[in-house]
């Protein structure tokens, strides 16, 4: 999706990104390239980084992803009125802190 929405990218800035490890993210590159949904190519300006693209292959999966999304969004949210929706959010994002520091 993050190449979707902002076009090619430096793998290393996917990393970022998604909050992944550039070890997770060079498999899932790989997997994804295997399957024809990306391609990667040396980028020009630095022959050390590697850019990642979205294939067409991939844009015909868009909507369906984007499907998805929705779906478990409106799964996971329904009976919740917009005050519990937010402490959840925010607990979330305090559970992330805390294992984020952990693994540090």
């Amino acid at each position: 999706m993050a190449l979707w929405d902002h076009g090619p990218q430096r793998q290393v800035d996917l990393v970022a990104a998604v909050e992944t490890d550039a070890p997770t993210m060079a498999r899932s590159i790989a997997r994804l390239e295997k399957s024809g949904l990306v391609r990667r190519s040396a980028s020009p300006d630095d022959r050390r980084a590697v850019i990642v693209e979205a294939t067409e292959a991939s844009l015909a999966l868009r909507a369906k992803v984007v499907d998805a999304w929705a779906d478990l969004e409106r799964l996971t949210t329904t009976g919740l009125d917009t005050t519990e929706q937010a402490e959840i959010l925010a607990n979330l994002g305090l559970l992330e802190s805390v294992l984020t520091e952990a693994g540090h």
